[in-house]
């Protein structure tokens, strides 16, 4: 009797094994939603966080990748660039750097859900994930827009500062400084050095994650 009891358990725990996980079960960090209701992420309580917005570069930006050390810190892609340079999104995956979706002026997703959609979609073909962060080109996330990324389970992420070289801004707890790398906008990496020299980044994850996070919403 005790040996037929042991060959069943046996048996379910051979079954347990088999089942395959719940869809999503394995992605959810990536859905983790940061706030309660839909809202822009604009700072934290704590440290200083960086984050780079890419439209724009080639070998130059490959190179900074290239020489990026860790806590990296959070790279916004256009999906127009990511899509003509795979090498360089093969070094990001590779060096397992946290990645956003970049997209366009937050006018042009006023009632237009379908430009988003294909973004996303682009964006998950090509990292094989849905993005935890979002962020416009200019920050302004219409209401409308706000409530897509809350239905796709994707973050608004703005900013504190926008650094685009010189000196470095004064520091601020909590604060989350981008840098724009676009067309006729971007900085010379080497400057960056100045940046870090000024304060000791940490990661946005672990800036927001388990921490009071500020945000703004906008007017419907």
């Amino acid at each position: 009797m005790q040996k037929k009891h042991y060959i069943i358990v046996f048996i379910c725990c051979g079954i347990f094994l088999l089942i395959p996980p719940f869809p999503g079960q394995t992605s959810f960090i990536s859905v983790f939603r940061v706030t309660e209701d839909p809202a822009v992420i604009v700072r934290g309580t704590s440290g200083s966080a960086l984050t780079v917005n890419i439209s724009f570069g080639d070998v130059e930006v490959e190179e900074w990748i290239n020489e990026l050390n860790m806590p990296y810190p959070l790279i916004f892609v256009d999906m127009d660039w990511a899509e003509r340079f795979p090498d360089t999104i093969k070094l990001i995956n590779e060096k397992n750097i946290p990645v956003g979706l970049l997209g366009y002026e937050g006018k042009a997703y006023e009632q237009n859900m379908p430009l988003f959609m294909d973004q996303l979609k682009r964006f998950e073909n090509l990292f094989g994930m849905k993005p935890l962060w979002f962020r416009t080109t200019d920050e302004v996330f219409p209401h409308y827009l706000q409530m897509i990324l809350w239905d796709a389970e994707v973050n608004a992420l703005g900013s504190s500062v926008s650094w685009k070289g010189s000196d470095p801004p004064p520091l601020k707890e909590g604060e989350i400084i981008s840098i724009p790398q676009h067309r006729g906008n971007h900085i010379v990496f080497a400057e960056l050095k100045k940046l870090y020299d000024s304060r000791t980044f940490i990661t946005v994850e672990d800036m927001l994650f388990g921490t009071k996070v500020k945000t703004k919403k906008l007017p419907k």
